[in-house]
């Protein structure tokens, strides 16, 4: 029989491997500190940063039209992830984008990553390590520096 627990039992999460499973341990990423997955509260801030900068940015030249403030946002995303490995929001925040090797992502996996945070779902669609799905697509992670 089908009872409660069945049904909502997707609110309570992904299924907990133990105490000892952290975010990136599958990755050979440190529980904390630098290297480790960035958390949902940084990243949380970091994209409200990015899209503030980018609102102003839209605000003082295109009248805030949507479109081109989610295309300042995905210029700044390509060309300062590309070249730096970080955003604005992502430095304020102590964060990287950097492939699984440790290495800063590069421009090719910057430009494809961006497209597909654009689409909304990939990012908000993640795995138990905390990589959403524009992360996995181009075997990068969000760490903290």
């Amino acid at each position: 029989m089908v009872d409660r627990r069945d049904i909502s039992s997707w609110l309570e999460g992904p299924p907990s491997r133990g105490d000892g499973h952290w975010p990136g341990q599958r990755l050979g990423r440190p529980r904390n500190g630098a290297g480790s997955i960035a958390r949902p509260g940084r990243r949380l801030g970091a994209l409200a940063i990015d899209w503030a900068l980018c609102s102003l940015i839209s605000a003082a030249f295109f009248g805030y039209d949507g479109t081109a403030t989610l295309g300042i946002f995905a210029l700044e995303q390509m060309l300062l992830v590309g070249s730096l490995g970080y955003s604005v929001g992502h430095r304020v925040f102590g964060m990287q984008v950097q492939r699984l090797e440790g290495t800063p992502a590069g421009l090719g996996a910057a430009i494809v990553r961006t497209l597909l945070i654009c689409l909304v779902i990939p990012a908000v669609v993640f795995d138990e390590d905390q990589r959403g799905l524009h992360d996995r697509a181009v075997r990068t992670a969000l760490v903290r520096i």
